[in-house]
C-alpha cells in the first residue's frame, strides 16, 4: 500500500480534470440550459487565437419599409437598386482565473471520489461567475439602450419601466400589462420571446398572485415554472436596488457564447515551507470566455485580460461599452421590465 498524504497534485490530472470542469460548468449555467444562450463556433475559434476583440461584419436584413417599384412598359425608365446596409459587430475576450488553497479544499478531498467532488465544486463556481458576467454584459447593453436616441436606436425602446417613485400594488410591481408592453417592444416579432429571467423576490410576488403556472418536465412532473407560456429562470443576481427589480425577457439564442482554453488552464503549486514546514498546495484554474448579443458591438477599449463585470469605463456593465449595430429593434430579441416590488 502506498504511504503518504493525498495531495491536490495526486488527484488532479489536467487532461481529465479541465474538460470535466468545463462540461459541468456549462451544464450548471441556468441561462445556457434555458436556451437563452447558444454556443457559437466563431467565438470558440476567436478564443483559440490572439486578440482581445473580434470583428464580425454584419449584413443587415432588407428594410421592409423600402417601397417597391411599380412595373411599366416604358423602356426609358429604369429602376434604381437599393444598397443593403452593413455593420460591424464586436465581441470581447474575457480572461478570468481564481485560485484555491488546499486548506479550503480539505472537505472535497475527503470525498469518496475527490476528483469528481473537486470538479463539481469548481464547476459550480465558474457557472455562477459566468452567469454574473453575462448579466453584467446585458446590463451594459440595456444601459446603452437607455442613452439618448441615435441613428440606430430609440432611447429605452427595449424597456418597460413601471417602477414609479413609490410602491403601488398592482401598478408598480410585476404585472401582466407590463409584461405585454415589454413584449410589444419587439413589435410583430414578440412571438420570438420564450424565456423570462427574474429575481426570486419578483417570482415570489408573482407566485403569491397565482401568476406562475407549471409545465411538465421530462418525467411528467409539473416542475418547470412558466409565465404566459414563457419558461421562467430564477437568478438572484438580476439587477435590483431599493425595492426596484429588473426582469429580462429573451428569445432562444438571443445571446451567443464561446469557450476557450488558456495556455495553462489548470496547475498546482506545492510550497513545502508554508505553515512552518507543514506544507501547502495551491491550485489555479483559468477560463477564457466570450459572450455576444447579436446586433450589438463592444466599443470600449478592453484592458489586458478583458473587461470586468463593473459599470465603470470599458467594463461590461458600462453603457459606454456597447452600441447597437442592428437598426431594426426586432432583430435583438431581448427586453426588460423594471418594477418596484415593495
Amino acid at each position: 500500500m502506498a504511504t503518504g498524504v493525498l495531495r491536490l497534485s495526486d488527484v488532479i490530472v489536467p487532461s481529465v480534470f479541465v474538460p470535466m470542469v468545463r462540461r459541468l460548468a456549462v451544464e450548471k449555467t441556468a441561462l445556457i440550459t434555458s436556451g437563452a444562450m447558444v454556443a457559437d463556433p466563431l467565438l470558440d475559434r476567436f478564443l483559440a487565437g490572439p486578440g482581445l476583440t473580434i470583428d464580425m461584419p454584419r449584413l443587415n436584413p432588407i428594410d421592409r419599409q423600402d417601397v417597391e417599384n411599380v412595373s411599366s412598359d416604358d423602356p426609358t425608365v429604369f429602376s434604381t437598386p437599393n444598397k443593403p446596409s452593413t455593420g460591424d459587430e464586436i465581441a470581447v475576450r474575457l480572461s478570468r482565473n481564481n485560485s484555491w488553497s488546499q486548506m479550503d479544499l480539505v472537505r472535497a478531498l475527503l470525498a469518496a471520489d475527490p476528483l469528481a467532488q473537486l470538479a463539481n465544486d469548481i464547476a459550480q463556481y465558474w457557472a455562477y461567475r459566468r452567469q454574473r458576467a453575462v448579466i453584467a454584459h446585458l446590463a451594459g447593453v440595456f444601459a446603452a439602450n437607455a442613452a439618448a436616441t441615435d441613428a440606430n436606436h430609440v432611447a429605452n425602446d427595449m424597456t418597460r419601466d413601471v417602477s414609479g417613485s413609490s410602491y403601488t400594488a398592482g401598478v408598480t410591481d410585476f404585472n401582466g400589462a407590463a409584461f405585454i408592453q415589454a413584449l410589444l417592444t419587439m413589435g410583430d416579432a414578440m412571438g420570438g420571446i420564450a424565456l423570462v429571467a427574474m429575481h426570486s423576490v419578483v417570482y415570489a410576488n408573482a407566485l403569491t398572485k397565482n401568476l406562475i403556472q407549471f409545465r411538465l418536465d421530462s418525467e411528467a412532473n409539473p416542475t418547470i415554472p412558466t409565465y404566459m407560456g414563457k419558461d421562467v429562470t430564477l437568478d438572484d443576481s438580476m439587477p435590483n436596488a431599493g425595492g426596484v427589480f429588473e426582469t429580462w425577457l429573451f428569445g432562444r439564442g438571443s445571446v451567443t457564447y464561446g469557450t476557450g482554453s488558456p495556455e495553462i488552464p489548470n496547475e498546482v503549486l506545492r510550497i513545502p515551507g508554508a505553515g512552518n514546514g507543514g506544507g501547502q498546495e495551491t491550485m489555479w484554474d483559468r477560463v477564457e470566455w466570450a459572450h455576444h448579443v447579436p446586433g450589438t458591438a463592444y466599443v470600449g477599449t478592453p484592458p489586458k485580460g478583458g473587461p470586468t463585470n463593473a459599470a465603470t469605463t470599458n467594463n461590461l456593465a458600462a453603457a459606454t461599452s456597447w452600441t447597437r449595430i442592428a437598426k431594426d429593434r426586432r432583430s435583438i430579441p431581448i427586453a426588460r421590465i423594471v418594477s418596484r416590488e415593495f
